[in-house]
């Protein structure tokens, strides 16, 4: 396990110790999210816990059922106690920027949905503004791609999302733009004015939607919450 996969495990950790003693559950996607998925299929199989989860992804739910966690289906609504995700880059004021595996779209449905949404990172995603470490993923539809790129340009450099010199495409059949514009001095007025071009589906943005922040490091996991930075 390497320094920074330590790092993870001791945030999932923390996160498990803020869950209901039953309950339905979000299941963040990436590596951060899958090693609370372990800990949480932990529960249910050694202590009898009765957790459900709702995914964020295909491959959160995959990676669920394979360790024994049951799932509701993708179509909801739910009802869902606490969810559990990571996040690229977290600002002083706890805003997010979320898409890095591309899914910040269901991602964003299940924290809309969520009494509770905890997030999990380490050190290296604490900055203190947003956009100075991540660019922002802008999913948007196949059709006329190209000419909602140049609209996405006017707000900094665009690049199409590509894996092996192919577009990714989300689990829900739309492409991944990243726009990079340096610093963010208002998350939130970026994140209205890129919903409003037209065949964007969603951001990365992610604007006052963290209950908890739980940040780990080499000297233990710490807690941040809104209330904190009011």
């Amino acid at each position: 396990m390497t320094p920074q996969d330590a790092l993870k495990q001791h945030a999932a950790v923390a996160a498990i110790r803020k869950l209901p003693l039953r309950g339905v559950i979000g299941l963040g996607t990436g590596s951060t999210a899958e090693f609370f998925i372990e800990r949480l299929a932990a529960l249910i199989q050694q202590e009898g816990r009765e957790f459900v989860g709702v995914p964020t992804s295909d491959r959160s739910r995959t990676f669920a059922q394979s360790r024994g966690i049951p799932v509701l289906d993708e179509h909801g609504p739910w009802e869902i106690d606490v969810t559990v995700d990571g996040a690229d880059e977290v600002s002083d004021n706890l805003d997010l920027i979320k898409g890095g595996g591309a899914c910040h779209l269901r991602e964003k449905i299940i924290n809309d949905a969520s009494k509770t949404n905890i997030i999990i990172v380490d050190e290296s995603k604490l900055s203190c503004h947003l956009g100075m470490r991540s660019a922002v993923p802008v999913e948007v539809v196949r059709f006329g791609h190209a000419a909602v790129a140049s609209k996405l340009r006017h707000f900094g450099e665009v690049r199409l999302r590509l894996h092996a010199g192919q577009p990714v495409v989300t689990d829900s059949g739309h492409l991944i733009y990243d726009l990079r514009g340096g610093m963010i001095a208002d998350p939130r007025v970026l994140d209205i004015a890129l919903s409003q071009i037209p065949g964007v589906v969603e951001t990365g943005l992610f604007v006052g939607r963290a209950s908890l922040v739980i940040v780990a490091s080499p000297d233990g996991a710490r807690e941040l919450s809104p209330s904190q930075r009011a």
